[in-house]
C-alpha cells in the first residue's frame, strides 16, 4: 500500500536563556525555556534524505541565543514573535514558526533595614529568589501573514477556606459523596488566553501588563466567587478576564480539584468543626471549559497537554 507524508515539524526544543539587563547598579533578570519548531516544503527529507531545506536545529538554538542579544527580551510575547517572524521570512522553504516558551520568574530579596557593612546597595540590587508561585507560557504561531498568540499559565495553586459549597448533584448506589455545605475549595489552575492580535496593521497588545491584569482578574474573580461548584468558579474566573481585557477574545481553564476531606475526630473525643482536614492529591476530580467573547469561535486546543 503506498503512503504519503502527512504533518511534520522540526525544530530545537527547551533553549534555557538567561537574559540579564544592566541598569547601573540594578539588574533585571528574564529566564525562559524556547522551544522552536518550523513546518513548510519538507518533503524531500524525509522521502530522500535530502538536506536542501533544512536549517539546522543547532541554528535555530543559536539563533535564540544571539536574538536574546540583539533585541532583548522585553517579554515571552515580544520575543516569540522576533523569533517566528524572523524563521519564517529568513528561509524561504518555512511557511510557519511555531514558538513556545515558559517564563520563570524571579523578584528581589528583601534586606533587612539595618544598614549592614557587609551589604553594599549595589549587592541588594542583583540579588534574586526564584518565584515560586506559576509557570507564566506563551505560544506564538506565524505562517508569514497572520499571528496567533496564546499566553497562560500553569501550576499556580489557590484555595479558598470558606464560601464554597457542593450539594444537590446526582445520587445512585455508588454514590458515598456527603453533601457539603461549607468547604475548602482549592485547585492548581492551568490557563491559556488567545488574543485577538493577529496581524501587523493592528495595535500590538502591551504583554507585561495584559499578563499581569489577567492573573489579577482571574484570582479576584476565583475569591470573590461564593461558589456552589468549581464549574460556577472557573466560569466566573473567564469571564472576568473577558470582561475587563479587551484584547482577549478566549480563556480555556483546566482546574483539577485539590479535595480536602475532613479527618474523622470522633474515635479521639475530638469534634472536627472544619478545622482539621486531609489534603488528597490522587484521585481528584478534573474541570475544564472554554470562555468565549460573544461571537467569537474556539481555537485553544481542547487538550491542553499540547500546550
Amino acid at each position: 500500500m503506498p503512503t504519503i507524508l502527512g504533518q511534520n515539524q522540526y525544530g530545537k526544543a527547551e533553549n534555557r536563556v538567561v537574559k540579564i539587563t544592566r541598569d547601573g547598579a540594578t539588574h533585571h533578570i528574564k529566564d525562559l525555556n524556547v522551544s522552536v519548531a518550523l513546518s513548510g516544503d519538507m518533503d524531500e527529507v524525509h522521502y530522500s534524505g535530502s538536506n536542501a531545506n533544512v536549517l539546522p536545529t543547532d541554528t535555530t538554538k543559536n539563533t535564540v541565543y544571539a536574538f536574546a542579544k540583539e533585541y532583548g527580551i522585553e517579554s515571552a510575547e515580544q520575543f516569540g514573535i522576533h523569533l517566528a517572524r524572523h524563521f519564517v521570512t529568513s528561509q524561504e522553504p518555512i511557511h510557519r514558526a511555531r514558538i513556545r516558551i515558559e517564563e520563570y520568574a524571579w523578584e528581589r530579596i528583601g534586606t533587612s533595614d539595618a544598614n549592614s557593612k557587609f551589604i553594599g546597595a549595589d549587592e541588594v540590587k542583583h540579588s534574586f529568589v526564584r518565584k515560586g508561585q506559576e509557570t507564566r507560557l506563551t505560544q506564538i504561531t506565524y505562517d508569514g501573514e497572520r499571528w496567533e498568540v496564546v499566553s497562560g499559565l500553569k501550576d499556580l495553586v489557590v484555595m479558598n477556606s470558606t464560601n464554597s459549597e457542593f450539594w444537590g448533584y446526582v445520587k445512585d448506589k455508588y454514590t458515598t459523596l456527603q453533601e457539603a455545605y461549607d468547604r475548602i475549595l482549592a485547585t492548581q489552575v492551568s490557563a491559556r488566553w488567545r488574543f485577538n492580535w493577529t496581524d501587523d496593521e493592528q495595535r500590538m497588545p502591551q504583554w507585561e501588563k495584559s499578563y499581569e491584569q489577567t492573573r489579577k482578574h482571574m484570582l479576584q474573580a476565583f475569591a470573590e466567587t461564593y461558589s456552589l461548584s468549581l464549574q460556577q468558579t472557573l466560569y466566573q474566573m473567564g469571564a472576568r478576564i473577558i470582561n475587563h481585557r479587551s484584547e482577549i477574545d478566549e480563556v480555556r481553564f483546566s482546574l483539577p480539584n485539590k479535595h480536602h476531606f475532613l479527618v474523622d475526630l470522633e474515635p479521639f473525643g475530638l469534634k472536627n468543626d472544619n478545622e482539621v482536614y486531609f489534603a488528597a492529591d490522587r484521585p481528584y476530580g478534573l474541570i475544564e471549559a472554554t470562555i468565549l467573547r460573544d461571537g467569537c469561535e474556539a481555537r485553544i486546543p481542547v487538550d491542553m497537554t499540547n500546550l
